[in-house]
């Protein structure tokens, strides 16, 4: 229990707060629901490939005949560049150009279609400092919906930034239907994970959203992955090795769908598009439970 958890005297359960008490965090307006779309929201440690992940998913599931549109969470707007070939503006951005006057904003302003007709979008941030992510977040979605361009979507995937989950960059997981988790196979980026998994777990106590799995990435192995999975009740969902061919992309700002084909890239172009498939049709809702953060110290240290 923490300072809001509040418990029924006669039943004795906890009493779900409303979301956002004792924060800052932005509760979702029950108008800006997304719709029909199913809606994946991507979270991992900085750095560790979330953008790369992201994109190549967008290119996946539109590779199986999916409408998709991925939403950059990120104020340096570099999520969609290998669909795009470029840094989009952002929706603050044009938001800024026409004074906050949304009506005078077109849809080609922000919304850019990349590789295989992924839609691209990229939300920016609040300057350095100030601001919310919750508020640009809700803006974007605010914006596609008054478009209606939400409603030709099938797959929407938000890829956020870092491993932040405060009030405003977890308000993806209240749009979202499943959250996935992007790891390595190292102690930094499995205890990261740790945290955005009690985030998510918070946040579903309000909203839809439910864990869906892990994604291991740039990582030869999957051995303490693995066993922190065990531990919590976890389930990794796919697996990408640190490949050249995939820093190359990035430099080449082309997704792995474009790169020249070998037979390591293509094993890798096949696990993207059974991710896309199996999240498609559906993962089950993982009701893991994460550790405290001395007890994960303790489990993935060596003595």
């Amino acid at each position: 229990m923490n300072l809001y958890t509040k418990v029924n005297k006669h039943t004795g359960k906890e009493l779900v707060p409303p979301d956002g008490l004792g924060s800052v965090q932005v509760e979702l307006d029950p108008n800006l629901e997304i719709g029909n779309a199913k809606v994946f929201a991507v979270y991992g440690k900085g750095g560790i490939g979330k953008s790369t992940t992201s994109s190549n998913l967008s290119a996946a599931f539109s590779k199986l005949g999916k409408r998709v549109l991925q939403i950059g969470c990120d104020p340096k707007h570099d999520s969609t560049f290998t669909l795009t070939k470029k840094l989009v503006p952002t929706v603050i951005d044009v938001l800024e150009q026409v004074d906050f006057h949304s009506e005078e904003l077109r849809v080609e302003d922000f919304v850019y279609e990349g590789y295989n007709g992924v839609m691209c979008v990229e939300a920016g941030g609040p300057p350095a400092g100030t601001g919310c992510g919750g508020y640009v977040v809700g803006q974007t979605v605010k914006l596609l919906k008054e478009h209606h361009l939400l409603e030709e979507t099938d797959v929407v995937i938000f890829d956020v930034l870092g491993d932040v989950v405060c009030g405003g960059f977890a308000s993806p997981l209240q749009h979202a239907g499943r959250a996935v988790v992007v790891t390595a196979n190292d102690f930094d980026s499995i205890f990261a994970m740790n945290r955005i998994v009690a985030a998510i777990q918070a946040k579903a106590k309000n909203y839809d959203v439910r864990l869906g799995g892990i994604i291991a990435n740039r990582s030869a192995n999957t051995d303490e992955i693995d066993r922190f999975n065990d531990a919590i009740g976890l389930k990794r969902l796919a697996h990408f090795p640190d490949l050249d061919v995939i820093r190359r992309s990035r430099l080449k700002k082309s997704v792995l769908f474009e790169m020249e084909d070998s037979p390591e890239l293509e094993a890798v172009k096949q696990e993207y598009l059974r991710l896309a498939a199996t999240l498609w049709a559906g993962t089950e809702p993982l009701e893991a439970i994460p550790m405290k953060d001395r007890e994960i110290f303790d489990f993935l240290g060596f003595d």
